[in-house]
């Protein structure tokens, strides 16, 4: 990399969003990933028994819910709520999390299925390295936009007229805040 660029690094993501980078690998087919699902059961299915509903239809597009029926439908739990609906509530946030904060697409508005998978048994899910799927994931999705998207041009031509002293703000206020900022 010529000198006075920057990137962000491996290490960067795990220090300033504390996620893990040794364990599994975050993977799986994410086109066709229906095929995948466990014993052969549709992905609407899956997403009744993990979430115990189904959103409107007019919330549903292929493989994604509109994140407003999320956001809407999970915002508060109860106090006096059961072990399960607290389990279902959890699913619900950390897949919010997933799909428009590490994983997010142009938009960030629809919560995409292609996580189902790491939500069956929340147990499981320190033992993957998201910080090393975060990276590649925001790596690949700068890299393929359309270079006439304007906003990833727009995004592109802030970080190179960054000076010294921007980065050291931007790297203070990142990891005072411990936020992504996307």
């Amino acid at each position: 990399m010529p000198f006075g660029e920057c990137t962000i690094t491996l290490q960067d993501v795990a220090y300033q969003l504390g996620l893990p980078i040794d364990g599994e690998a975050v993977s799986g087919c994410l086109t066709n990933f229906e095929n995948l699902m466990e014993n052969g059961r549709p992905a609407w299915q899956w997403f009744r028994e993990l979430f115990g509903e189904l959103p409107p239809h007019d919330k549903i597009k292929q493989m994604t819910v509109h994140y407003t029926w999320f956001h809407e439908r999970f915002r508060v739990l109860l106090a006096d709520a059961s072990e399960e609906t607290v389990r279902i509530y959890t699913r619900a946030y950390i897949l919010m999390l997933l799909s428009s904060q590490l994983f997010a697409d142009k938009n960030a508005n629809r919560v995409h299925f292609r996580w189902l998978p790491y939500l069956t048994s929340m147990d499981n899910l320190e033992r993957y390295s998201w910080g090393s799927a975060a990276l590649a994931w925001w790596a690949i999705y700068l890299l393929t936009n359309d270079a006439g998207d304007q906003r990833v041009v727009s995004a592109r031509l802030c970080l190179d007229r960054l000076l010294d002293r921007d980065v050291s703000r931007l790297f203070f206020v990142l990891t005072s805040s411990r936020s992504c900022i996307l």
